[in-house]
Order: structure tokens, then C-alpha cells, then sequence
């Protein structure tokens, strides 16, 4: 055997560390992300290999931006909300410009589901809330959330949070209404994501757009990279990658 077959036993392992996926240096525990847009997978990446990939708009590879909004007075009537036929109280939506149309999924037991989305609707709900218009095309994200009191919030994210919501459900959901469990984790992630964001002004009187561009915030989830197919959910907070279904079970509250 070898010097350098030798020296593996007496060395001490190194700890198994996260690194970026483009040029292998190890990562500190932020660290950004970069999507593929034609597998939808979100790799790791140092601020270096990120920054290659901020301007490169219709390229393979794009930047996650960390930008965080928070629109509380978001309009969305229950006639629309019905007619975008999402079954429980979250959802998110985001531009796939491989698939050339916005899509529509929900958390769920089973993972990230596909809803299959009215294009009028969806865009008459865009129209009435202007501000948000500035959503970038597969690497953020509109979630909505169906507040139980009445009324609806929206938060201009990452589409990497988004999958973090779809781990927490999938990880603590039990029965058919989820559990106490469950609900307080989800609860805790909105209330986080209202922590971090910039609030959306309501609409100017006079029909101007506040500037809500660049990005702000925190950084995205952090850990293993996640599969950000149009059906696939995000790893999950223990860690493993399930596969999700075409169609997912009933778990709004």
C-alpha cells in the first residue's frame, strides 16, 4: 500500500461539509443558491459563483435573489380565490419559463401538488395588485395565504421558502387537519417571513407603482439542495427529498 493509501488511516475523517456545487469550496451556513431552470434544481453556491448568474436573465442558471416583500392587504375576493380552484389556504405561484406559463401549487402531506390555474383569473388577481408585478420569472414566488379570520396576505419570496413551507407540512402534518403540531410550525414560518420582509405599500391614489425592486432580507433556506420540479417538493426539515404526488390530500384548516 502506498504512502498516500496509508495516510487515510491515520488521518482523522474530516467532517462532512456543504459546498458549492459549481466550483466545490466549502460553504458557511448562508450561503446562496442558484436555480436551473430547466430541472428546477436549486443548488449551493459561494457569493462568487452567485454573482456570475445575477444579470443572466433567459439563461439555464439564475441567481436566487433574497428579496422578502410582505403585501397584508392583498386583493383577492373569495369569488377568485374559488375560481383559482386551490383547495386549502396556501398556495404559491411563479412564472415557469421552461413550461411558458405560471403555475400554481400548494403544500401538502404529500409534498409540492400542482393546481391546474384559470390564466384570466389568475391575471385579473395580478391587475388588482399591481405592486407585485415585479416578481421575478422562476426564482420567486407569490405565496398566498387564506387567512382564517377573513381577508388574504401575500409574500414576494424566494421560491426556495416556499419549498421550506412544503417540508414543514410534510414533516409535522398528521390526521386530516394536521394537528396542533403542524399548525404552529406554519404559523411560525409566516410569522418569520412578516418578520424579515418589506411591507407593500397599499395602491398610490394616483396610480403609481412603488419601487419595491432590488433585493433585501435574509437569505433562503439553508441546507441540501431541493428539487424544484413543478410537482416535486423541497427537502424537507429532516432532511430527506420525497417525491411528490400529481395530486395531494385536502389539508387546509
Amino acid at each position: 500500500m502506498t504512502a498516500t493509501g496509508l495516510r487515510r488511516f491515520r488521518e482523522p475523517r474530516q467532517p462532512d461539509v456543504t459546498r458549492c456545487e459549481m466550483c466545490g469550496e466549502p460553504l458557511g451556513e448562508e450561503h446562496g443558491h442558484v436555480v436551473d431552470v430547466e430541472s428546477r434544481a436549486l443548488l449551493c453556491t459561494c457569493r462568487a459563483c452567485r454573482l456570475l448568474f445575477t444579470h443572466d436573465v433567459g439563461a439555464r442558471h439564475r441567481a436566487m435573489p433574497d428579496r422578502y416583500l410582505h403585501a397584508p392587504s392583498f386583493r383577492l375576493t373569495e369569488a377568485d380565490w374559488e375560481e383559482l380552484q386551490i383547495p386549502v389556504r396556501m398556495a404559491f405561484f411563479f412564472h415557469n419559463s421552461t413550461l411558458g406559463r405560471t403555475v400554481a401549487l400548494y403544500p401538502s402531506p404529500a409534498g409540492a401538488t400542482e393546481s391546474l390555474l384559470p390564466t384570466e383569473t389568475w391575471e385579473r388577481v395580478l391587475a388588482a395588485n399591481p405592486a407585485l408585478a415585479v416578481v421575478q420569472p422562476d426564482v420567486e414566488a407569490l405565496l398566498v395565504d387564506r387567512r382564517p379570520g377573513g381577508g388574504s396576505a401575500c409574500h414576494l419570496v424566494p421560491i426556495s421558502a416556499c419549498y421550506e413551507l412544503v417540508g414543514l407540512v410534510r414533516l409535522h402534518w398528521k390526521g386530516f387537519d394536521g394537528g396542533r403540531e403542524a399548525w404552529e410550525a406554519i404559523d411560525g414560518f409566516f410569522a418569520e417571513l412578516r418578520r424579515r420582509s418589506r411591507v407593500v405599500p397599499d395602491p398610490d391614489p394616483g396610480g403609481k407603482t412603488p419601487d419595491l425592486g432590488g433585493e433585501g432580507g435574509a437569505t433562503g433556506p439553508r441546507g441540501e439542495s431541493p428539487d424544484l420540479g413543478a410537482e416535486a417538493p423541497a427537502t424537507g426539515a429532516d432532511g430527506e427529498t420525497p417525491a411528490a404526488d400529481s395530486e395531494g390530500e385536502d389539508d387546509g384548516r
